[in-house]
């Protein structure tokens, strides 16, 4: 992608940030983002370099989008509570800020005539049923209010796109990881979690018997496919992964092994709204707009570590 106007919603979080990061070398970038869970630290560096615009503020203001909106290409709507565990714990925030954020995201996308909404959903809509791989034909089976919020944004991006031909995408993320990812939150995902646990000789932590599995992804991917889709033709709703899974056990195993440090895992009892398996069907997207995943999970970990 050259030579676009892009705005990024939540674009001082961990995709979020990556995406610009990506972007702002050749394209005009505007990040928005509250900084309730974004770290200004993320993109500080394209703030100095004048690489982007950061405005620091909401996507529950309305006015505040569609000023931002005007003469902007594409919409990465990237911003939302970003946990499964945490919208259990404050379902008003996430319904707010998922919901109803994402409402006015696409108000202001259609007012300003942007060419297309990439919205980020989550793998969690497909909920615990044994079938796999996840297809997106699927019918959902929610557990948590997250998922319920991404699923709530997949339809809403779907109506305004029948109703009012606004260009939307859905990308139904499958347990992306990489660096920017915060391994200090009470939610933080699994791998920088674990990365930081293992470096420090402390025991690491499984909800479960470790035996479930997670199609993990790397950030980079994810980057990739968000551009990708951009870029097409393709409205709808697309998974994205790799297409491999791999056990909790597995995971610990390999960390374990590329850091050299043999920590002992603590086994604790599943935590609520967290799936057992996880596999992403990622057919449909490669033939869509050409989605080839290009990380292994052991390369994705040693570009992490290693930076």
């Amino acid at each position: 992608m050259k030579n676009k106007k892009v705005v990024i919603t939540g674009g001082a979080g961990f995709i979020g940030s990556n995406l610009a990061h990506e972007l702002a070398t050749e394209n005009n970038v505007t990040v928005i983002d509250d900084l309730s869970t974004g770290r200004l630290e993320n993109i500080s560096d394209l703030i100095e370099m004048k690489k982007i615009r950061f405005v620091h503020g909401s996507i529950l203001n309305l006015q505040l989008l569609q000023k931002i909106f005007h003469g902007i290409d594409f919409v990465f709507h990237q911003a939302a509570i970003p946990s499964v565990p945490r919208s259990i714990d404050d379902p008003v925030l996430s319904n707010n800020v998922n919901i109803s954020g994402t409402l006015n995201v696409l108000l202001a996308a259609r007012d300003n005539t942007i060419d297309k909404v990439i919205f980020a959903s989550s793998s969690s809509v497909y909920g615990d049923t044994p079938i796999l791989p996840k297809k997106e034909e699927m019918t959902p089976n929610l557990q948590s209010i997250y998922a319920l919020t991404k699923l709530a944004g997949e339809y809403y991006c779907q109506l305004f796109h029948q109703i009012y031909g606004l260009s939307t995408i859905c990308l139904r993320y499958f347990n992306v990881y990489g660096l920017r990812q915060d391994p200090h939150s009470d939610y933080a995902a699994v791998i920088p979690k674990f990365i930081d646990r293992v470096r420090d000789k402390k025991p690491l932590i499984i909800y479960g018997d470790g035996n479930q599995t997670r199609d993990f992804t790397y950030i980079r991917d994810i980057v990739n496919a968000n551009i990708l889709a951009a870029e097409s033709q393709a409205n709808g709703v697309y998974n994205i992964g790799t297409g491999k899974s791999v056990t909790i056990n597995k995971l610990v195993q390999l960390i374990t092994e590329v850091l050299t440090n043999n920590v002992k895992p603590i086994y604790n009892d599943p935590r609520p709204g967290d799936i057992r398996d996880s596999l992403a069907d990622i057919s449909s997207a490669t033939k869509a707009f050409g989605y080839h995943p290009q990380y292994s999970l052991k390369n994705g970990i040693l570009e992490m570590i290693n930076n």
